[in-house]
């Protein structure tokens, strides 16, 4: 997985799952139309109000789940690791230390379960910029064509494509392997001064134990502070 050799080969966040103002108004229509009783006042008063009521804990939730991450940032539960040498930055949890592994420029893994982990590989290309290789859907479709590939994949699927600031190209996809079951990657590549760096946070997934939803705010946050250093 960390190695760059399939990615070179090539020749907005996810995000909480909250109605979207367009598709909260047209849901909002269809239930009012459908409660639209005038022998039942009563039924209607009482449908608005369950209404409303799930209106403001849909928001609470939504809230609670940003205001949680933006805490845990600020509590400490993520640092600024930065490499000056290979020139880039990145958020990773406070406590997952960072391990030495071939082919990773860095990796850190989670004590409780060293396979949740996050890591770079930093590789020389001759191009200036991802757009050469094509579009994040393009890379998108190589990056999980040459997951299917590894023997060890039995199902593989890409969830979302993103693209950051013009540079930067972000992944989410579930791989089901026989070399730890079914895993979430978060994906993040970019190209900066004739290198091509990609970020991989992998986290377990399965059935038995989803992915906890302060968990993936917070993988989240790591994927999008992955950058490249400002040139000097």
């Amino acid at each position: 997985m960390w190695s760059s050799s399939s990615f070179l080969a090539f020749s907005p966040p996810p995000k909480l799952s909250l109605l979207s103002s367009s598709s909260y108004h047209q849901k909002v229509q269809t239930f009012l139309c459908f409660t639209q009783n005038h022998s039942s006042t009563v039924g209607i008063s009482f449908s608005k109000r369950h209404l409303n009521l799930s209106i403001i804990t849909l928001l609470f939730n939504g809230g609670f789940l940003l205001d949680k991450a933006k805490s845990m940032a600020e509590s400490g539960d993520l640092q600024r690791y930065t490499d000056s040498k290979d020139g880039f930055t990145l958020l990773v949890p406070s406590s997952w230390p960072k391990v030495e592994k071939a082919g990773a420029n860095v990796l850190f893994e989670e004590p409780e379960k060293r396979s949740n982990n996050i890591g770079v590989v930093v590789s020389p290309v001759r191009i200036k910029s991802l757009e050469d290789f094509g579009t994040p859907q393009f890379v998108a479709d190589k990056l999980i064509n040459a997951e299917k590939r590894k023997e060890s994949t039995k199902e593989a699927e890409v969830v979302s494509v993103g693209e950051r600031l013009g540079q930067v190209y972000e992944f989410e996809y579930k791989i089901d392997s026989t070399r730890g079951g079914i895993k979430r990657v978060f994906s993040a590549a970019f190209v900066s001064s004739k290198k091509l760096y990609i970020l991989n946070v992998v986290h377990s997934d399965s059935p038995e134990n989803p992915l906890a939803s302060s968990t993936r705010v917070l993988l989240e946050q790591v994927l999008h502070s992955f950058d490249a250093l400002p040139l000097t």
